[in-house]
């Protein structure tokens, strides 16, 4: 594995060769009618069709898979509201590792079930009051397991790197030289990979972070110059990109590579899921859609942009809320 301080392009060109053959490559998806909502072209990379639902799985099991087989047979261990979880679980069942997952009690019914379904044990914590990082590393020393970060990690961030190479070569056959990129972002592990993978292969690719309003800690973050936190990590209908902080290592990647950030609304969000389904034929959760509300109603200009639909993992209430209000 590379050094637990650093990840680059040659990380990323390897957990792409890991992942061959397990890892789905997502298409690159347009549609005239969506073309004409925004008055210009996006396309759209549908990670919702990944495994498990979102971009996780390849983070996951990039880490898995890298570690020595020793090591992932004492079993592994991760937090994540779910769609982490769910990527972690699956890739090690897939290579025959235990894996006990953090979840926040919150998290939404259907990831808590997927997350069950792979064969993951679940221990749940209070977001609000209580700190995951403390609760993970203190399991991750008692029973013997190895913590998968869900974006702080090279292997993982090498992983969700992954993607950023493919849109690089399908954004080279439709003849796109020029775009913004624009990301789903939390921590910024998916952010920064994609980031680290255009800046070698499609440099005139530029990505941009999208957050829900009222959690935009890497925006901040980026004007100040400085790692800024979110007062609270509870409070939007995008459950899976609120966390505290940007990561240490996946920072200075975004602050390297990365033009300014975007903050969306959860009603927002919510248009862009109903957009999603209606002019792609696509489920996105809420906080996997907050690209595409970036695209629809904020950007500018008509220059072709590329929006990375990052999950689309959302319960039955959720999903028809957005139908009910906005198609």
């Amino acid at each position: 594995m590379a050094g637990e301080t650093s990840v680059n392009i040659d990380d990323i060109r390897a957990a792409r060769a890991r992942l061959e053959g397990f890892a789905v490559r997502t298409p690159l998806l347009n549609a005239p009618l969506l073309d004409a909502d925004a008055g210009r072209r996006i396309f759209v990379k549908a990670e919702c069709l990944q495994k498990t639902g979102s971009f996780k799985y390849r983070g996951a099991r990039s880490a898995l898979s890298a570690l020595d087989p020793e090591t992932r047979a004492r079993g592994v261990l991760a937090y994540s509201s779910g769609n982490h979880a769910q990527g972690v679980a699956l890739a090690a069942r897939e290579l025959g590792a235990p894996a006990v997952i953090v979840m926040p009690s919150d998290a939404p019914a259907l990831k808590i079930a997927n997350t069950r379904a792979v064969g993951a044990e679940v221990v749940f914590y209070d977001r609000a009051t209580e700190d995951r990082d403390a609760i993970g590393a203190a399991l991750a020393e008692e029973r013997g397991l190895t913590l998968i970060k869900p974006f702080d990690t090279p292997m993982v961030i090498a992983g969700q790197g992954t993607t950023g190479l493919e849109i690089a070569e399908d954004a080279k056959a439709r003849g796109i030289d020029e775009a913004d990129v624009l990301v789903c972002c939390g921590g910024g592990g998916l952010t920064s990979g994609i980031a680290l993978a255009l800046a070698a292969e499609a440099p005139g690719l530029r990505v941009r972070p999208v957050e829900p309003e009222g959690f935009d800690d890497v925006g901040r973050s980026l004007v100040s110059g400085t790692i800024q936190t979110n007062p609270s990590t509870t409070g939007s209908i995008c459950d899976a990109i609120i966390t505290p902080r940007p990561g240490d290592l996946t920072f200075p990647i975004m602050q390297a590579h990365c033009g300014p950030a975007y903050a969306v609304s959860d009603d927002d969000a919510l248009r862009a899921m109903a957009v999603a389904f209606n002019r792609l034929k696509i489920v996105l959760e809420p906080g996997g859609a907050v690209a595409l509300a970036a695209a629809l109603f904020h950007a500018t200009g008509d220059a072709d942009v590329i929006v990375v639909a990052s999950g689309g993992n959302v319960d039955a209430a959720m999903f028809q809320t957005a139908l009910d209000r906005f198609a």
